[in-house]
């Protein structure tokens, strides 16, 4: 706080020297997020030592736990865990949800207010079939430099308007936007009373203009899978739309089965 005002003050002083071209940032400096964690934040990362292992996150399982944070389930379970992030709607989402019931797999769609908004029938449908519909923010802000009150704030205005669709109370799961996160990020989410999941095998499967092979997708998402994986994949894939049929069949005769993210502790 301290720093703050003092940046306000030099501000002021360059205005009174230098006229009101400067004085024109002073609103925006004094209702900006100030967060001096933002030097703490951290983009979450996997290194896979060995196929068909949990790979090494950047933080470990045991000091995620202490925020009610997880990367992986039980490594000594056949479980799987999925999940999508869902930022907007390119004509995917159905066939997934199609996919999912077929295989009567329970996943957990990580929601943006805009989804929500655009596309009230869709999380209908992911709650009526039994989904986790988890909280992505409203904004898909870099979370871990928000002050405690928005960072609140991007939570429950998801919260909100996913009850005002669906009449349900949101599951408390969250998933950082773009990865980003700090100790003091973790914090702030538990204290709203939210597990914060992140993720233990993930392929680039986000633009739309460059979409993974079938071959490409199936070499890092069976070569890789381990038990306890929480698995990242997007809604807006393609690719994902066409091979998820088969890819729920090729992870069950390898003998997994599908948990719900819920009950992760």
């Amino acid at each position: 706080m301290k720093k703050k005002i003092l940046l306000i003050i030099a501000i002021f002083a360059l205005a009174f020297l230098f006229g009101n071209g400067i004085a024109a940032i002073v609103d925006e400096c004094v209702n900006v997020s100030f967060n001096e964690n933002k030097l703490n934040t951290m983009n979450w990362g996997l290194s896979f030592q060995n196929e068909g292992s949990t790979p090494v996150g950047n933080s470990s399982a045991e000091e995620l736990r202490q925020y009610n944070a997880f990367y992986v389930g039980n490594e000594n379970d056949k479980k799987i865990y999925l999940t999508f992030d869902v930022g907007y709607e390119n004509g995917n989402t159905e066939k997934i949800l199609d996919a999912l019931k077929k295989h009567n797999a329970p996943a957990t769609f990580f929601v943006v207010g805009n989804f929500l908004e655009t596309n009230p029938d869709l999380v209908k449908r992911m709650a009526d079939e039994g989904h986790n519909v988890g909280n992505h923010s409203y904004h898909h802000y870099d979370m871990s430099t928000l002050t405690n009150e928005k960072f609140t704030k991007e939570l429950t205005d998801v919260e909100n308007k996913y009850k005002e669709i669906t009449g349900k109370d949101l599951v408390k799961l969250y998933r950082p936007p773009q990865g980003k996160y700090s100790k003091e990020s973790l914090s702030m989410a538990n204290d709203s009373g939210y597990k914060t999941i992140f993720w233990s095998l993930a392929y680039v499967d986000w633009y739309d203009d460059k979409q993974p092979a079938k071959e490409e997708a199936f070499k890092k998402l069976l070569g890789r899978i381990h038990p306890g994986a929480i698995v990242l994949l997007h809604s807006t894939s393609r690719t994902n739309g066409d091979i998820l049929d088969e890819l729920l069949t090729k992870w069950e005769e390898m003998g997994y089965s599908f948990g719900n993210l819920s009950d992760l502790e």
